[in-house]
């Protein structure tokens, strides 16, 4: 019997994304995450949705691997966990030129393999977040 692939367990969903920011119990994270939908909306033209229980998505696009494997994902994403505010951009150094440059205008932040963590928007540069918001857009929607 062939071996089942590996499904996706990021999915787009109908909850909704205004009971699941309202739901966060840190009042600054709640504040923060409701600009931040708001800031990704306006980057993306895209409205927000729940991707899975936790994370809010704007768009979406189609990947498929080598492998077989394929999906869908929002282009660009965030979900405010307990420690930071987690952002899902695809910033990958090897997709963008300068991208260094440009990070080390943002403010306090780390970076994870392709995500993107902040405490609060308030010590951040949100101008420059939006520039690296439309750089994933513009490279996951040319795929």
């Amino acid at each position: 019997m062939p071996a089942k692939k590996a499904e996706n367990k990021t999915k787009a969903t109908e909850l909704s994304v205004e009971e699941f920011l309202n739901s966060a119990t840190d009042g600054q994270k709640r504040a923060d995450a409701l600009a931040l939908a708001e800031l990704m909306q306006q980057a993306t033209g895209f409205p927000p949705k729940m991707w899975g229980a936790s994370i809010v998505g704007f768009g979406s696009y189609h990947y498929k691997y080598e492998s077989g494997r394929e999906g869908d994902m929002p282009l660009v994403s965030f979900s405010p966990r307990k420690q930071n505010i987690t952002l899902y951009l695809g910033l990958a150094h090897d997709h963008f030129d300068n991208l260094d440059d440009t990070l080390a205008k943002l403010g306090k932040h780390k970076m994870g393999k392709g995500c993107l963590y902040i405490n609060t928007l308030s010590e951040i540069d949100t101008s420059v977040l939006k520039t690296l918001i439309t750089l994933s857009v513009e490279r996951f929607s040319g795929q």
